[in-house]
């Protein structure tokens, strides 16, 4: 059996009466846990999960016949990672970040990764999310990813590794924000008793980072978030993070451009646009360059952004760089761009289009996690130790019929966090998304969104297979 990291309690290690220790960062948070009684966090559960639908922070499941809203699940017993930890998180997480923006500007340029031998040319120009219309573009400060959501996890003897690059539109930073704001409604008295950083700062460095990569010669940029409008599962979000930044929010129809420039339609007239923050994925961005069926772009736009008129966060082909077929060359990039050794390790990955490692995958469907190289949100997988026979079998046809399009993975042993559940408190896993901003510098919040996976036994965290979230707390010292 699998033994399991808890993040609160050291069960390696016992006290004088029998009981697990208490993790030294955990105490306080302890103590006061002990007094409540189990109705007390009833309640506050019911009024978190009354309060968020409310101001209707929920998010659409595709395809999901009960109904295209659902509400995030939210934990009320906190994750908490100690300075000392998060200060490694943080370091490890810029150093990885800085390589990958390294290595997007690289392959859209000198192609030096390529021509080392270090990374096969055709995992670049075959891959799906490779744009050859980016090929020696420009891009401001050459930051590609603005953005980076990175997906930690914590196995073995509580080691952190890097479980996904989320570099396109990476979501869930409104979630942190609002899990914040509720644990600090729900228990005020947790807050004054212990030295939480703060995160709420969050959509001021967002805009900060977004207005330092306006083009050249922007003195005072226009910033605006640009959806694809009210039926994406993400749409809160767009419209939280637009009304925090206090800029616009838009769709593809209040845009136009002219004059090699992009302008917003208002009530006053047109108004020039710098900056986009977008949440549309790279097909849709331009129906003249890209998908010519796509009624959520701009016609023009990738004309306007090829001269450098105006920014796109994240860039038109960042995506290639979070492809799971590219994750396991990552720390060889931070070492041939940075010349450092990674302080975040990967996961071990057995790449399926690699004939010896296919035939390992084959041969351990049952003890691995098996992923679609462009597969998110936990769909497009197998966890194979809570997989049927019939369902690995079913898998495996599909990993025979096209092994360059999957990775697999030995099942981590994620750390367990105590949480909240029907019959009281239970361990459930867990992961972390902390979100790295870059401009003219690397900057983050200490925390991220903690997502928690609520069935028992489950290692599936996303929220579309029913996941749930928790706050992050990071101590100061």
């Amino acid at each position: 059996m699998a033994k399991f990291f808890n993040e609160m309690t050291a069960e390696d290690a016992t006290s004088a009466n029998g009981l697990n220790i208490t993790r030294e960062h955990y105490r306080d948070f302890d103590q006061w846990l002990k007094q409540q009684t189990a109705e007390r966090l009833q309640r506050k559960r019911a009024e978190a999960d009354l309060s968020f639908r409310r101001v209707g922070i929920t998010f659409a499941v595709y395809g999901d016949d009960a109904g295209t809203e659902r509400l995030i699940p939210f934990d009320i017993i906190p994750r908490i990672i100690p300075a000392h930890e998060w200060q490694q998180l943080q370091t490890g997480l810029v150093q990885r970040v800085q390589a990958l923006n390294m290595f997007i500007h690289d392959i859209y340029h000198d192609q030096n990764i390529i021509k080392a031998g270090i990374i096969p040319p055709e995992q670049i120009y075959k891959n799906a999310q490779y744009r050859p219309e980016m090929q020696g573009i420009s891009v401001a400060s050459d930051i590609y990813a603005h953005i980076a959501g990175v997906d930690i996890v914590r196995a073995g003897q509580g080691e952190f590794y890097v479980l996904e690059d989320n570099l396109r539109v990476p979501s869930g930073v409104s979630y942190m924000l609002e899990d914040r704001k509720m644990m600090m409604r729900l228990f005020p008295e947790l807050f004054s008793s212990n030295k939480i950083a703060p995160v709420d700062h969050y959509p001021d460095m967002l805009l900060d980072n977004l207005r330092s990569v306006a083009p050249m010669g922007i003195d005072d940029p226009t910033v605006v978030v640009m959806t694809p409008g009210m039926y994406n599962s993400a749409y809160f979000e767009h419209a939280f993070l637009a009304q925090q930044m206090g800029v616009e929010l838009v769709e593809g129809k209040d845009l136009f451009v002219n004059d090699n420039a992009v302008y917003m339609r208002t009530t006053r007239g047109p108004k020039r646009v710098d900056v986009i923050y977008r949440r549309i994925d790279d097909d849709f961005l331009d129906p003249l360059a890209f998908r010519p069926d796509s009624s959520l772009g701009v016609p023009g736009l990738l004309s306007v952004y090829r001269s450098g008129r105006v920014t796109l966060a994240n860039a038109i082909g960042t995506g290639v760089a979070d492809d799971k077929s590219i994750y396991p060359y990552v720390p060889d990039m931070i070492k041939f761009y940075l010349s450092e050794p990674p302080i975040l390790n990967n996961v071990p990955t057995y790449q399926c289009r690699k004939p010896e490692d296919l035939a390992y995958t084959l041969a351990n469907l049952a003890d691995l996690v098996v992923k679609e190289v462009h597969g998110a949100g936990g769909y497009g997988m197998l966890v194979g130790p809570a997989s049927t026979k019939q369902q690995i079998e079913d898998f495996r046809q599909r990993v025979i019929a096209k092994p360059d399009g999957y990775i697999a993975q030995p099942t981590l042993a994620l750390s367990s966090c105590p949480t909240f559940v029907e019959n009281g408190i239970a361990p459930r896993h867990i992961d972390l998304r902390p979100f790295v901003l870059s401009g003219k510098t690397i900057s983050m919040v200490p925390g991220g969104l903690t997502r928690v996976a609520l069935q028992e036994g489950s290692l599936v965290v996303n929220s579309s297979q029913g996941g749930g979230t928790k706050d992050t707390w990071v101590l100061e010292k």
